[in-house]
């Protein structure tokens, strides 16, 4: 007899199971059991379990089995959305540690309970709140600071790791509050200089701590001295955050004064780590007993700090050298060899945290105001090193790379350094429709120049051109400085005869009426930031990648013109963990012989991993200050790549990504040659935010028309 379908028996849910498992042995005898519970459930919780067994197995089996072995006794203890939500949990811990871990989280329904029941009270490290912290971080902070989960609260210079959830208080206002603190507190450390050295051969923090007879010891004691010194410097430069701290830990006001009485000379303004440093050596030997650290102060995780700091330091190093190189080449008044070249930060009155800082740049007798990328960067390695000081260069400026030998470990010249070590890596999440959630971390992009190809090319592109390329430049002269008619205007030299008729139409409904009712003539100046997106993967072989570098070669030649700042970067890879992105043409990059170059390097490689570039590109264009920001992707197909990116998983990851870039106020197209697109592209991009070139040929004339409808 079969069994209704409004709930499922026992054999029926067991062959389910059994189906959906047959990649782990002896399936049938071990969901036994299950099976028998999950027929005592209601349909609703049969038809939710079935569900997400079909999305888990798609990433691991054997979590499927877990899963299926620990999900009666979930819906026992919890409703539908917990069970959500500890399963979600699980598989992100899955995702980010492996199998092991993720099954001890399933297995773990009480200790989810007992998190579930401080729910109430709990201030949560969600995707809201990530978002936030890390837009609060930015406008504080001279260097991007990354938002993660981790056990405890540390940094390590370049991310704030915070714990998922915060239970200390049973006002769940003063968690969501400490949460903030405790993320400045960990900003104070990069910011007021905790692993800050006077230069690069100076002793490290852990080579000063080793030093002594009992190094944990002198650890935990610098721990408690630091952040004192730190939630001083905090204090006084927020009194709003100050107040907030003597409110959500008044109990320990008594403690609190005793430590500040202890490390009075810490509290002055002018004290740096050097001061923590000397006290902890006056009171090591007396062995103060120092009350508990306040709740917003976090661990100061040294090794790790120190580990990134040299990383970054080596690269930033290579970064200035070929920046001051970049500079001087390009100043015309620098004909004799220079003895020394200078930096010197330009005081500021009233500086806030996250203003930048500005140097000024001297070569013999001359002195050069540093760009914004420039000052940039010198504000990053000012958090690093005290002294920036760069001895002259032994080579004559005008013709040859300048050497920063004060630098760290830069002794060899930028053009030798091999690319890899210029690499920069980046982690992003990755939408999964399936489970409706992010796989946190789950992509490894990388940065890196594209090669330079045959210069030959660019000449012989405008050649072939050469009757396009005068018509483009004579279309987008007419768009570098329009005069537009501006309507709904309260002063004009013409009356909007449509604002006019709403108005009228407004006063006889009883409403005021508007002044708004003129029109008149504007110089409307051009304000846009463009990022092209390359599609640079293996399907583009042939006719397709020659159309592509000649597209980019005319649009290049037109937007000369415009004056339009741009940047060009080609993506492709292999599997989640070989992310490429190709810097072609960057957005403070002029266009030089350099780019020509690029793009005549451009050429197929792997797969066609969209979500991640996307996402990546974004962060990039979210750092412009533009009216009009574009991301205008280049493709012969939809989102593919060799670990089952490909298909519905990969378009609704590219689609959740751009919805993403439409948040941050960015506008998404896309150019496509794939005669299938009308497929998949109007659910990713929009109805109207694509279109579709039907002979290869033409790409390159194209593009440029269609960049002149997008902008005008």
């Amino acid at each position: 007899m079969q069994a209704p379908e409004s709930q499922l028996t026992a054999d029926l849910i067991q062959a389910r199971l059994d189906e959906m498992l047959d990649a782990v042995l002896s399936s049938g005898r071990n969901t036994a059991r299950s099976a028998e519970q999950l027929a005592l459930c209601d349909p609703t919780q049969q038809a939710f379990v079935l569900h997400w067994l079909d999305v888990i197995v798609r990433t691991n089996s054997e979590l499927g089995f877990q899963f299926v072995t620990h999900v009666p006794s979930a819906l026992a203890k919890l409703d539908l959305e917990q069970v959500e939500k500890w399963l979600i949990n699980a598989m992100d811990v899955y995702d980010q540690q492996g199998l092991y871990p993720g099954s001890q989280a399933l297995a773990a329904v009480d200790d989810f309970l007992q998190m579930q029941g401080q729910n109430e009270c709990a201030a949560r490290l969600n995707e809201s709140a990530t978002s936030i912290l890390s837009h609060y971080l930015r406008g504080l902070s001279a260097r991007p600071l990354r938002v993660k989960t981790a056990e405890a609260a540390w940094t390590d210079t370049e991310t704030v790791y915070l714990p998922a959830f915060i239970t200390e208080f049973e006002d769940p206002e003063k968690n969501a509050t400490l949460y903030r603190l405790t993320a400045t507190q960990l900003w104070a450390q990069i910011h007021y200089g905790t692993f800050r050295r006077e230069n690069p051969k100076a002793p490290t923090l852990s080579e000063t701590l080793d030093g002594y007879a009992d190094p944990e010891r002198a650890r935990e004691l610098f721990h408690s001295l630091e952040q004192v010194r730190l939630e001083a410097c905090v204090r006084r430069t927020f009194p709003g955050l100050a107040r907030q701290m003597d409110e959500i830990n008044q109990s320990a006001d008594t403690d609190r004064a005793k430590t500040f009485d202890l490390a009075s000379s810490l509290l002055d303004p002018d004290a740096t780590v050097r001061d923590t440093l000397a006290l902890l050596d006056e009171l090591y030997e007396d062995h103060p007993e120092l009350p508990p650290l306040p709740p917003w102060a976090g661990r100061i995780e040294i090794a790790r700090a120190e580990k990134i700091s040299q990383a970054r330091a080596e690269r930033e190093s290579e970064q200035l050298a070929k920046a001051i190189s970049e500079l001087l080449t390009s100043t015309n008044d620098l004909n004799e060899a220079t003895e020394e070249i200078t930096l010197e930060k330009v005081a500021s009155n009233g500086q806030q945290p996250g203003e930048a800082d500005s140097f000024v740049i001297t070569a013999g007798d001359q002195a050069f105001e540093a760009p914004a990328e420039l000052n940039e960067l010198l504000g990053s390695m000012q958090l690093d090193f005290e002294a920036l000081s760069i001895p002259a260069s032994s080579t004559t400026t005008g013709s040859q790379s300048y050497d920063p030998s004060a630098q760290p470990d830069s002794s060899d010249a930028p053009e030798n350094v091999e690319p890899e070590s210029e690499e920069t890596v980046y982690l992003y999440d990755e939408w999964d429709f399936r489970r409706r959630h992010y796989r946190k971390d789950w992509c490894v992009l990388r940065e890196r120049d594209m090669p330079a190809g045959d210069a030959a090319f660019y000449s012989q592109t405008i050649e072939k051109y050469r009757g396009s390329v005068f018509t483009l430049r004579r279309g987008f002269e007419a768009l570098r400085a329009r005069i537009q008619r501006v309507r709904q205007q309260p002063v004009g030299d013409e009356i909007d005869l449509d604002a006019l008729v709403r108005a009228r139409i407004d006063s006889l409904n009883g409403e005021e009426m508007s002044d708004r009712i003129l029109s008149r003539l504007e110089r409307r100046e051009r304000d846009i930031a463009v990022v092209f997106m390359v599609d640079v993967s293996g399907s583009t072989k042939g006719w397709i990648n020659d159309a592509e570098r000649e597209c980019l070669v005319l649009l290049c030649e037109a937007l000369q013109i415009l004056g339009d700042r741009y940047a060009i970067y080609g993506f492709s890879g292999m599997t989640r963990k070989r992310c490429e992105l190709y810097r072609i043409k960057q957005m403070h990059e002029p266009y030089s012989d350099e780019v020509r170059a690029r793009i005549a390097g451009i050429e197929p490689r792997d797969y066609t991993r969209m979500g991640v570039t996307i996402r990546h590109l974004t962060k990039l264009l979210n750092d412009v200050s533009a009216r009009t920001r574009l991301l205008i992707t280049l493709s012969d197909g939809k989102p593919d790549d060799y670990d089952g990116y490909r298909g519905e998983y990969g378009i609704e990851d590219t689609r959740q990504a751009l919805a993403e870039a439409k948040q941050a106020g960015i506008h998404p197209f896309c150019i496509t040659i794939d005669q299938q697109a009308r497929e998949y592209l109007p659910h990713m991009y929009g109805a109207v935010n694509y279109t579709l070139i039907d002979d290869v040929r033409q790409l390159p004339i194209r593009v440029s028309r269609v960049y002149r409808q997008l902008t005008v």
